[in-house]
């Protein structure tokens, strides 16, 4: 649809409203994650060796590369949900996940559209 759209429209303004609209659903998601799953999933984590996994999600590797790669992600045309997970662990406000979100998905749907013009 993005790509049709590319061809009548501003590739900015189509790329400022589908960001916008991935957002909106960035955000739902981001919070069930939050609130929801991970709670739910603490009792089966310290089961199958939580203290190990906690040892490497604590780790400052894990801190950096969860952020770059949930951001790689999400920026990507593959789905969001993993990106979204990752910077989940990484304990962003909410505001910083709007931010980081909004300007990932606009500069990945702007890269589509913007090839879309080229051929």
């Amino acid at each position: 649809v993005i790509f049709h759209f590319a061809n009548t429209l501003n590739p900015w303004e189509v790329a400022l409203l589908a960001g916008a609209g991935s957002v909106l659903g960035d955000y739902i998601i981001f919070r069930f994650l939050r609130d929801k799953i991970f709670e739910e999933l603490a009792p089966i984590f310290n089961q199958f060796g939580g203290r190990y996994l906690r040892k490497i999600l604590r780790t400052p590797y894990f801190a950096w590369l969860a952020p770059v790669l949930g951001a790689l992600i999400i920026a990507s045309p593959f789905p969001d949900e993993i990106g979204i997970g990752l910077l989940g662990f990484s304990r962003l406000k909410n505001w910083q996940f709007l931010f980081v979100s909004f300007i990932l998905n606009f500069a990945g749907i702007f890269a589509i559209v913007s090839l879309s013009k080229i051929s």
